[in-house]
């Protein structure tokens, strides 16, 4: 038997998920509303935000979102601005024309590469009759159809309830419906728009607090670890990198990846070996778009928190994509929200991947471009596919983790099994050799925080470096 839900649950629920209309295969146009001009003032008064990219790299990008939930995309196109439209972002005779194509093509929903205000986004559909959606209502569409665990739904859930709390004129447009009380300054009772804003906002509450209880939880996770610590290392970077291709290839696990935009958005983490036997835990996490909604970023915060508290962060670019250079301004904008600084090289890797993908030509380009820059700053050049430049990322991984540690040398006993059992558990075993019968000398790196231990174990361990 099914509990009786609250009354205004059902209400809540319908207006919690992402739009029904939205279905696969829908019949759909890609709109871009790209401005061919911008003011000179540094702060735009139109709201709007300055986008590097030409206008048929965003266009295609809009096409792949679309694409990543499998709507049937009829026809992407652009719509240049000179300005944008209080009413409608379009201008009048754009709108109309649009209309018109439309009804030609029987297309059931418009997809708007921009962002909309719930008036813009009402009036269109007004005008065209279908259903219109904006790029941050197309990105949540994918992130609810994505999301596997409970923590990736309450996150979607959240983000989704922030942008359907200023949408709610479009869900009541008889704003002067009434129900209940005895108003005096307020009006004879609360309007139902109110109502819906009330339900809302308390849902949020809730699911705030169930996120904060997730955070806690991890915050046990990562201190459980800090016991026997693992260095943490996060892959970062723009969707569809190769980023869940790599942590396949680095684990050997299965992580779902295809060349989808968002293809994973719950976290994934798993064990690695470094060369010299160290272990590492690789965390995978959800890509970074242009112009992401900063709702999703603050919703997607406690799953991030992973990111934060990384020691190192493998940077991971497609440098097959003609677009690289800009993808990269996107992720480093994206860190700097998340207090991290994507300019300290001790900690962020770049990861230029899908070598696999390039010309005979632009790889060695690209071999020479890496050899020329200083060391702290070199990239790693990788194919995920093929395992191209995996090993030597390692290596890097090892010397960033290795950072800071001190290395030791010291003498055992060859019968002393115990104390290499617990060098080779505790720390990096960097070089071991006979000296004599009876004697194996170790070189080996170690934590600072493991250091006290070694000491006590190994009072005559001496330090080297």
């Amino acid at each position: 038997m099914t509990e009786p839900r609250a009354p205004g649950e059902e209400r809540l629920q319908r207006l919690a998920e992402p739009e029904k209309d939205v279905a696969v295969g829908t019949r759909t146009y890609v709109v871009g509303p790209y401005l061919t001009r911008r003011r000179r003032s540094s702060a735009p008064d139109d709201g709007t935000v300055e986008n590097p990219r030409p206008a048929e790299a965003r266009l295609s990008e809009a096409v792949g979102l679309a694409a990543a939930i499998d709507l049937q995309v009829v026809d992407a196109f652009g719509a240049p601005l000179s300005a944008l439209r209080p009413a409608t972002y379009l201008g009048k005779g754009k709108v109309e024309e649009i209309a018109g194509r439309i009804v030609a093509d029987e297309i059931g929903l418009v997809v708007m590469d921009c962002a909309l205000s719930p008036v813009q986004q009402r009036n269109l559909e007004k005008a065209w009759g279908c259903k219109v959606i904006d790029r941050t209502g197309l990105i949540l569409e994918i992130f609810g159809r994505r999301a596997r665990t409970r923590e990736g739904a309450l996150q979607v859930e959240l983000a989704h309830l922030a942008y359907q709390k200023s949408r709610l004129v479009r869900s009541w447009t008889h704003l002067e419906r009434q129900r209940g009380g005895f108003g005096f300054l307020g009006g004879p009772g609360e309007t139902q728009i109110e109502a819906d804003r009330r339900l809302i906002q308390d849902r949020m509450t809730r699911i705030e607090r169930d996120l904060e209880a997730v955070t806690r939880t991890r915050s046990l996770h990562r201190t459980s670890r800090r016991r026997v610590p693992y260095p943490i290392v996060a892959l970062v970077g723009y969707t569809n990198a190769g980023k869940s291709t790599l942590f396949n290839r680095m684990t050997r696990a299965e992580v779902f990846a295809e060349n989808l935009l968002f293809a994973t958005l719950d976290p994934t983490s798993r064990a690695i070996e470094l060369p010299h036997g160290e272990k590492s835990i690789l965390s995978d996490t959800v890509g970074f778009i242009s112009d992401l909604p900063t709702m999703l970023v603050a919703a997607f915060r406690a799953t991030l928190e992973d990111v934060m508290e990384a020691d190192v962060l493998l940077h991971v670019r497609d440098v097959s994509h003609g677009e690289t250079e800009a993808q990269a301004l996107d992720v480093q904008h994206v860190l700097r929200e998340l207090d991290i600084d994507p300019e300290d090289h001790r900690r962020v890797v770049e990861v230029w991947n899908k070598a696999d993908l390039l010309s005979e030509e632009e790889h060695e380009r690209l071999m020479n471009q890496i050899a020329r820059m200083p060391e702290e700053r070199r990239p790693a050049l990788v194919s995920a596919v093929t395992g191209e430049g995996v090993d030597a990322l390692l290596a890097t991984i090892e010397g960033h983790v290795g950072a800071g540690r001190h290395t030791f040398e010291i003498g055992l006993d060859t019968a002393d099994g115990a104390s290499l059992n617990w060098l080779y558990e505790q720390a990096e075993v960097m070089d071991r050799r006979e000296a004599g019968d009876t004697t194996i000398l170790m070189t080996i790196r170690i934590a600072p925080e493991k250091e006290p231990r070694l000491l006590q174990r190994f009072p005559a361990a001496r330090q080297i470096s």
